[in-house]
């Protein structure tokens, strides 16, 4: 049995999806499973609106818990909306990053999000773009520092822009079609690694 833990908010949990199995976590197990012949458990424990600190709070004790044998992390932009400094997010993820040293960890970009009508209640396009980039420049550096699989998603996220089922009706959160973008490029990395 191979154990899956996904560390995350509401780009992990699925928020937006039609359905928990549309959400990237479940196609990358699905796909896992298929390919190694062996049983997937995927736990993921991820909230709508969680910082790293509530990731830290909240999801890491299951680490210890479950020992997985595989683990995503895609956490930061609910402190980049909430005004957190690019050194407050170093430090969290650095927490989180080290307290998962030692196990196959991907570490999995902010998506795009500039393009979403709820941008603009964010700053704006052109705002969010730059502090995406900028927090995603230290989860890059973070990872590579932890010898983590890093996975740029951005692109991916910016693939289908305009095309039916991108945008989940909240015109914020990624629909069935931006996951499965996700989903295909995740999976390019995490079956490589098995």
């Amino acid at each position: 049995m191979i154990r899956y833990l996904a560390l995350g908010d509401s780009y992990t949990i699925g928020t937006g999806a039609s359905d928990p199995t549309r959400g990237w976590p479940s196609i990358v197990a699905a796909r896992l499973e298929q390919k190694t012949g062996d049983t997937v458990e995927l736990t993921n424990p991820a909230v709508n609106g969680f910082t790293t600190d509530d990731l830290i709070q909240h999801e890491l004790h299951h680490v210890n818990d479950l020992k997985p044998e595989l683990v995503t992390v895609l956490i930061g932009v609910n402190d980049l909306v909430r005004g957190r400094t690019l050194a407050e997010y170093d430090s969290m993820l650095s927490t989180i990053y080290d307290a998962l040293d030692g196990r196959r960890v991907f570490a999995i970009s902010i998506p795009s999000w500039h393009f979403v009508p709820a941008a603009a209640d964010f700053g704006g396009a052109d705002h969010v773009e730059r502090l995406t980039r900028l927090f995603n420049q230290i989860a890059r550096e973070e990872a590579v520092a932890h010898r983590f699989t890093w996975v740029d998603i951005g692109p991916a996220s910016r693939s289908g822009i305009g095309s039916p089922g991108w945008i989940a009706s909240d015109h914020l959160h990624p629909g069935d079609a931006q996951y499965s973008a996700w989903a295909d490029v995740i999976w390019e990395a995490v079956g490589e690694a098995f």
